[in-house]
């Protein structure tokens, strides 16, 4: 049996005893607490088809990818910077890890009244939570970078840029990734979350709605969502990952 299929039976296994557990826990709680499988998959079939959906759904992935945007883009340059500027690095890197250790909810009411209750504070809250795994796995990954790497591409009098578009980013791409790979689900935490504390459409919005009006149907429905499309992509970007780690 060959690495792929393995990977593709091992999946299958993990889902089916995930489902088990999810009817066994069913059965144990009630509906009170919990839908069944099949119950959350005929309400998730209802719900997708709905008029309002699409709106929710929508909203939350324009907020997620614009957060996730910012990450990446923010996080690649500073922690190219850092990296490429040993000082800068050392200095700025407790602050980043101190920064990181601060409970995000806690920015969030500051988030809200600088940026009100529409996507800026969205994708603001989201960029907070994945762009300080990806500064510090950039800036890892530049500072392992082998020194005959860099000593040769100032031998080569090779411009910053040209350094880093040459040399240090090919050499770091896998630790670049995995920061990448850890700041998406990040992200999509942070935009959900944003989206249920304040925000009158998303797929965080529906959770708390149905939390609010204690419909487990529709908690059920939201949350097998979410986890699938997290777990797809994530599962995914992981598969690249192993991929770019066995090339060095």
């Amino acid at each position: 049996m060959n690495s792929h299929l393995r990977g593709f039976v091992n999946a299958l296994v993990l889902i089916v005893a995930l489902v088990a557990i999810w009817q066994a826990l069913y059965w144990w709680i009630g509906d009170s607490a919990l839908a069944s499988p099949l119950a959350t998959v005929r309400y998730t079939a209802k719900l997708v088809r709905g008029e309002s959906f699409e709106m929710h759904l929508f909203d939350t992935l324009r907020a997620f990818a614009i957060a996730f945007a910012l990450s990446v883009v923010i996080g690649l340059a500073v922690g190219f910077w850092l990296g490429f500027e040993k000082l800068s690095g050392d200095v700025l890197e407790p602050m980043i890890v101190a920064a990181y250790a601060i409970p995000k909810v806690t920015l969030y009411p500051i988030l809200l009244l600088a940026f009100g209750l529409g996507l800026s504070a969205k994708v603001v809250f989201g960029a907070i939570h994945g762009v300080i795994p990806i500064i510090l796995f950039t800036l890892a990954a530049v500072r392992n970078t082998k020194p005959i790497l860099i000593k040769a591409g100032r031998a080569q009098r090779l411009s910053r840029g040209q350094m880093v578009r040459w040399i240090l980013f090919p050499a770091a791409v896998p630790e670049i990734f995995t920061g990448l790979r850890v700041g998406f689900s990040l992200t999509l935490i942070g935009s959900l979350l944003a989206e249920m504390f304040a925000s009158q459409r998303g797929l965080g919005f529906l959770l708390m709605n149905g939390i609010g009006l204690h419909n487990v149907e529709l908690i059920m429905s939201v949350t097998l969502l979410i986890v699938v499309f997290a777990a797809s992509v994530s599962s995914l970007l992981l598969y690249v990952d192993h991929r770019l780690h066995r090339r060095t």
